[in-house]
């Protein structure tokens, strides 16, 4: 036969602790590993830092700024391209008809290009929600915000 198990207030306060220690580490563990979460992205500083930090030097004097729109719908090069930031831990998704910042800098020391390679970050609410580094030459390229080593 089975024993009633019956719940204490002692034991009805523990599981309350254990649940929320649990649900603090989610929300640690997500904060920790969202990409560029401790940067202010607003300013030249912050989107500095963050590439110095994955490895980019930047030109800041050939800085760009825009304001765009996501579009509503991720449909052909846009679902690719969104397909690249899924694999950066960013989803244009979750901003589908909003506007951001996209700032652009030509970047300093790509490895092994003859042409200028570029890096376009986007940013919402001094947040950054997608980026990549490209070229624009006739061979180009683009690819994720991580250093790529050859």
């Amino acid at each position: 036969m089975f024993k009633a198990q019956v719940l204490t207030k002692k034991k009805a306060a523990a599981i309350v602790v254990v649940l929320a220690v649990v649900l603090l580490g989610i929300i640690l563990l997500r904060w920790w590993a969202s990409p560029g979460s401790s940067y202010d992205f607003s300013t030249l500083e912050g989107r500095q830092a963050f590439l110095l930090d994955l490895g980019w030097e930047i030109d800041i004097s050939t800085e760009e700024f825009r304001s765009v729109v996501v579009p509503e719908k991720l449909e052909g090069i846009m679902s690719q391209y969104n397909r690249m930031q899924l694999a950066q831990g960013y989803d244009l998704n979750e901003h589908l008809g909003e506007s951001c910042q996209q700032y652009s800098y030509q970047l300093l020391n790509y490895p092994d290009s003859d042409s200028p390679v570029f890096v376009t970050l986007y940013v919402q609410d001094k947040e950054l929600i997608a980026g990549d580094i490209h070229s624009n030459a006739m061979n180009g390229f683009m690819h994720g915000l991580k250093k790529i080593t050859k």
